[in-house]
């Protein structure tokens, strides 16, 4: 058993191969008990459940953070917090995006939680892909960093610039794509993605359809995507251990979308807050030409500013939005 030892201490991109297993271990044991023990029988998603599901995701969440400050170090500990912070505040608008999808869609909240269930296998595989590969370029080419930087930065003001706008998700290329190239039924089929029905050539033929489920999957999937694309390089801003990155990733997607129908309801109330996520975004991109400049800061001094200002976000959301809440409200 000494070559099972000797594998289980083998470095997979700088950490133990055990402790990735103990990670993805975790997750398994969570999905199994989300789908397979909670959600065995399709039902929609009460707002309380919604609140306790996400409130156990958190929970391991800050636990295993717990086990990294104490296995690894203050360092790599204060890294998993901040980029579980960044990673959790940059999904909020993924929130948003979702929300459209299923009210273009008209799907049903029975049917939600499967689409959401399916778009997090999918994320998990993704996002290790995306993080595979932003640790190879960082570790081969140390100037991809600045390009980070600048990316972050570029993003953060873009989305000040648009903060209000919409996305126009029956005008999106990959819905126009496969709606060309794919039979879609115009209806739902209960929480099917293919179904077989006549063919439209040969009404005597049966083939399969793709139903607008799978369309919602695809295009939640999408957006995880193009999320993807700002939250990774945020979270390398803050540390490019390969382990912290996805780890911390991983954990505050799956307590957010355990969290959605919960958010899904409010959302209105959190309109303010997309400024406070391009100040970090631009805060995080700046980081990186401090740290090459002048040194790596305090990572406390990256957690408490992060927190500050997505609290102030959150904070200014909430009474701006009761207030015109209360103005808008009819007399009497």
């Amino acid at each position: 058993m000494e070559w099972l030892t000797d594998a289980m201490h083998a470095p997979f991109l700088d950490t133990p191969a055990w402790a990735w297993l103990v990670f993805l271990g975790i997750v398994a044991v969570l999905l199994v008990l989300d789908l397979g023990v909670l959600h065995r029988r399709e039902r929609e998603i009460p707002v309380s459940e919604s609140l306790w599901l996400s409130a156990g995701y958190v929970t391991v969440a800050l636990a295993f953070g717990g086990w990294v400050w104490w296995s690894m170090g203050a360092g790599p500990g204060l890294a998993y917090f901040t980029g579980f912070l960044v990673e959790k505040s940059l999904s909020l608008d993924n929130v948003f995006v979702i929300s459209l999808i299923f009210t273009t869609f008209a799907v049903p909240r029975l049917y939600q939680h499967r689409v959401l269930f399916w778009g997090i296998l999918g994320v998990i595989m993704l996002r290790g892909l995306m993080i595979g590969f932003g640790a190879a370029l960082v570790s081969q080419f140390s100037w991809i960093l600045y390009v980070f930087g600048a990316f972050l930065i570029a993003t953060g003001i873009k989305m000040l610039v648009v903060a209000d706008s919409t996305p126009d998700i029956a005008g999106n290329p990959v819905l126009r794509f496969l709606s060309r190239r794919m039979n879609v039924t115009p209806d739902l089929h209960g929480n099917r993605f293919f179904v077989k029905a006549p063919s439209p050539a040969d009404p005597a033929r049966q083939i399969w359809w793709a139903t607008p489920l799978f369309l919602a999957l695809v295009l939640v999937e999408t957006a995880d995507l193009i999320f993807a694309v700002d939250s990774v390089p945020a979270i390398f801003a803050i540390t490019t251990d390969p382990y912290i990155v996805y780890t911390s990733n991983i954990f505050a997607i799956l307590g957010l979308r355990a969290l959605y129908f919960a958010l899904a309801a409010m959302v209105h109330r959190f309109r303010y807050l997309k400024y406070a996520l391009a100040g970090v975004l631009v805060f995080v991109g700046g980081k990186i030409f401090w740290t090459q400049l002048y040194g790596k800061p305090d990572p406390m001094v990256s957690l408490s500013v992060t927190f500050a200002l997505l609290a102030g976000g959150v904070a200014v959301s909430l009474l701006r939005t009761r207030k015109e809440e209360a103005r808008d409200a009819p007399a009497g």
